[in-house]
């Protein structure tokens, strides 16, 4: 018999109906005519067991007990699955032959893994353990899954990258909100100070920036415009650039201080002759954006609909299994696979049926088209999230469905339409002896953004006929005042771009040129979860669009040391993570410096004294850290 085991009852019926009928339902598995049997996880059926499941004595929270490094590592039963867990272990001592069938990622390889670990089965047995990948849940895309099934042994790197980003965060989490607590607790705090290695930098962006607006003092600064008159009487502005010269009346952003200097140059300028001193013209194409893997579709969404990064996702993994409109989205790839291309016109045709875009806008793609997005070379474990081919029956979806469905549509389809074309002018204009420069845009073909809104060229300059050597005439000069303005605070959309692009915000340039290669803070998986979290514990708060920090999120920032609360350490970790998913570093070249890590902070929590946490609001009535007794769970 063989045994598929998918990560979800929804990806498990959509195996089954691939597989030969009739079936027969049984409780928690189906099994199909031959007499293979298909089930599934719930998510994660085991999870690390508590500290007091290893020793009795960690029940109570006690700085001298840290760090707690458990000698062997034991998983429990979820309580809510543990039916679920009975049955598959059951099924699995039964098989012939095992098929994993988790999602296309890190997790879902563990999480699977970790169960068939549960039951002690042979060498050979495990040996012969095969890998399902399935990122449609159609079913004419499960059958190509199934023709090309591989070996779980080319998946235990990515496995035991999971395994180890699970321990250290639990190494990590458990002992760190216990120092911190337990050093709040002294001083009279008396709540739990959740520390985490990815929440933590988070909150500490948030509280960075709130930091900054609020310490930020407004400064004017001038910019001067010549006006200029062509012998036709066409006029342009073009914006003066000052010379070294005036760098002492200058911030370091090269921003004017001085209205006198601005001022000077008016008067210098006004009725002067000026001269085309250089001149740039190029005719300038732009390709279509790859279609979307999650974190860009949550930016774009949260611009669009103001849409929080969870519900993003709840939507799509909706839209993936319930509907099955669109492929597995919990993906951080934005490139197809070439044989892809096949199936194009069936999935511009599905999206015209299905409401996704217009009709004509369908029509108008050119489905031969291969544009830069099927690239066999940058696909990894799964692809960019795209529609499926298949068509509703009848339009299903809810308001906000059909939102995100036409976001997936869009950035799809327009990979079958021409390239954006414009011309672009850049022209320098030298007047008493001070350079002013003008650019501008003319748009020659839409392209692909006649999908995209309206014209970014709007309210752009236009600039007349010029050639180099041109005389011009300056009518007059112009002193703009401005203000220096602070930084946005935080929205859904901004800050899940500071987690991707993390890099921008280190400042040790090792650390920043090694970020720009990964991911960022957290996985397109788990970044909607852990923001969530942090709304949860009311670190974090929204007003309207806005995310900001909560007094208590600001004071936890203010008590711990910069390496918990800045982006460096975790996204190291990311780093080191992917180095052991492709074998370049092993589990133990990653965890031995981490413990190191750990124990230095621990360290620094000791030595905190009741001063630091001044700051953090007082609780009326001190929580106790003492965990109620539960039935000890079998482990591992």
């Amino acid at each position: 018999m063989k045994l598929y085991i998918a990560e979800k009852p929804s990806l498990g019926r959509a195996i089954a109906d691939a597989l030969p009928k009739p079936h027969k339902k049984h409780d928690g598995y189906i099994e199909v005519a031959n007499g293979d049997c298909v089930s599934w996880c719930i998510g994660h059926l085991l999870e690390q067991a508590e500290p007091d499941d290893y020793n009795e004595q960690y029940k109570k929270w006690r700085f001298d007990d840290l760090p707690i490094v458990p000698d062997q590592w034991q998983l429990k039963a979820k309580p809510k699955t543990r039916k679920q867990l009975t049955i598959l272990k059951k099924l699995i001592k039964q098989a012939d032959q095992l098929i994993h069938a988790g999602d296309p990622d890190r997790e879902g390889q563990l999480l699977v893994d970790e169960v068939i670990e549960q039951v002690k089965l042979s060498q050979a047995k495990k040996q012969q353990i095969q890998r399902l990948l399935i990122s449609d849940l159609n079913i004419s895309a499960v059958k190509k899954a199934l023709a090309s099934i591989r070996s779980n042994r080319d998946f235990i790197p990515l496995s035991v990258s999971a395994l180890a980003r699970s321990r250290a965060d639990w190494l990590f989490g458990m002992n760190l909100t216990r120092a911190y607590t337990l050093a709040g607790q002294k001083a009279g705090f008396g709540n739990v100070l959740s520390v985490g290695r990815v929440q933590t930098p988070i909150l500490g962006l948030v509280v960075n920036r709130d930091n900054e607006i609020t310490n930020f003092v407004a400064k004017p600064f001038y910019e001067v415009f010549a006006h200029l008159n062509t012998e036709e009487q066409q006029s342009f502005t073009a914006k003066w650039q000052p010379s070294k010269a005036c760098e002492p009346y200058q911030d370091e952003e090269g921003r004017v201080l001085h209205r006198g200097l601005a001022e000077n140059v008016v008067s210098r300028i006004a009725g002067q002759k000026g001269e085309v001193t250089a001149l740039e013209q190029k005719q300038k194409k732009q390709q279509a954006p790859l279609p979307y893997n999650l974190s860009a579709l949550q930016i774009d969404a949260a611009k669009a609909f103001t849409m929080p990064a969870q519900k993003v996702l709840d939507i799509c993994q909706t839209l993936y299994e319930r509907h099955k409109l669109i492929t597995y989205p919990r993906s951080d790839n934005r490139y197809l696979p070439k044989d892809h291309h096949r199936e194009a016109a069936s999935i511009v045709k599905a999206i015209a049926s299905n409401g996704g875009q217009s009709a004509i806008h369908c029509s108008q793609a050119d489905t031969s088209k291969r544009s830069k997005c099927f690239n066999d070379a940058k696909v990894a474990a799964h692809h960019a999230i795209i529609p499926t081919a298949k068509q509703l029956k009848s339009v299903s979806l809810n308001s906000d469905e059909a939102k995100v469905y036409s976001l997936v549509c869009r950035h799809y389809l327009i990979q079958f339409y021409p390239d954006y074309i414009f011309n672009e002018t850049k022209v320098e204009v030298t007047i008493a002896g001070g350079l002013f420069k003008a650019n501008a845009k003319q748009e020659i073909s839409l392209g692909f953004k006649v999908l995209m809104g309206k014209s970014e060229l709007k309210d752009q300059q236009t600039l007349p006929p010029l050639v180099k050597g041109q005389v011009l005439e300056c009518s007059h000069g112009e002193v703009v005042d401005k203000m220096t303005t602070p930084p946005a605070h935080f929205t859904d959309a901004t800050l899940l771009s500071a987690m991707t692009g993390i890099s921008r915000y280190v400042k040790n340039p090792d650390i920043k040129r090694i970020l720009k290669d990964t991911d960022g803070l957290g996985t397109e998986a788990t970044r909607a979860g852990i923001l969530e979290l942090l709304f949860k514990r009311r670190f974090l708060q929204r007003q309207g669009k806005t995310i900001l920090a909560t007094e208590t999120g600001k004071a936890l920032i203010g008590v711990l040391p910069e390496g918990l609360a800045s982006p460096d350490l975790t996204a190291k970790w990311e780093a080191s993570l992917g180095d052991v998913a492709e074998q370049r570093m092993s589990y133990q070249q990653f965890l031995t410096p981490l413990l190191n890590d750990l124990s230095h902070f621990i360290g620094l929590a000791g030595q905190c004294n009741s001063q630091v946490f001044a700051q953090l609001p007082k609780t009326p009535q001190k929580r106790r850290f003492k965990r109620k007794a539960k039935p000890k769970a079998k482990s591992a």
